[in-house]
């Protein structure tokens, strides 16, 4: 599957309807992000099971500020609707290829016990502020 490009009206179901979505944050004017394009167009073409989005920035502008994306670009994978992996910079090809293989490993039950116990911790720390 090639990229698809994709906005605030697709972005919901793209990251809720597929096992592995990863979204490239990037901008036309942007010299990393061109150095990248070729290296995720790679990855979609081999991937074929992965969904490769990408938002244009200057185009999505609410949804890049909404997403509090300040630097571009910025990538960020999904896995069965949680967000896996977020960081700004292109990747080489052999690192990308790692990492798609590291989101693919993961024990996706341990994820969402984490991602439990993050939000509980925030839940109460919230909770304490708000009695001090």
């Amino acid at each position: 599957m090639s990229t698809i490009d994709i906005g605030a009206a697709t972005i919901d179901d793209i990251v809720t309807k597929h096992d592995i979505a990863i979204i490239d944050w990037w901008a036309d004017w942007c010299g990393p992000c061109k150095a990248f394009a070729p290296i995720y167009e790679a990855a979609s073409e081999k991937h074929k099971d992965i969904v490769f989005a990408k938002i244009d920035t200057d185009v999505e502008r609410d949804l890049s500020a909404a997403a509090g994306i300040q630097s571009i670009p910025t990538l960020m994978i999904f896995r069965e609707g949680s967000l896996v992996y977020r960081e700004s910079g292109s990747l080489m090809p052999d690192n990308f290829e790692r990492l798609i293989e590291a989101v693919r490993n993961l024990d996706m039950d341990e994820v969402r016990r984490e991602q439990a116990e993050a939000k509980e911790i925030m839940r109460k720390q919230k909770e304490a502020e708000q009695n001090k």
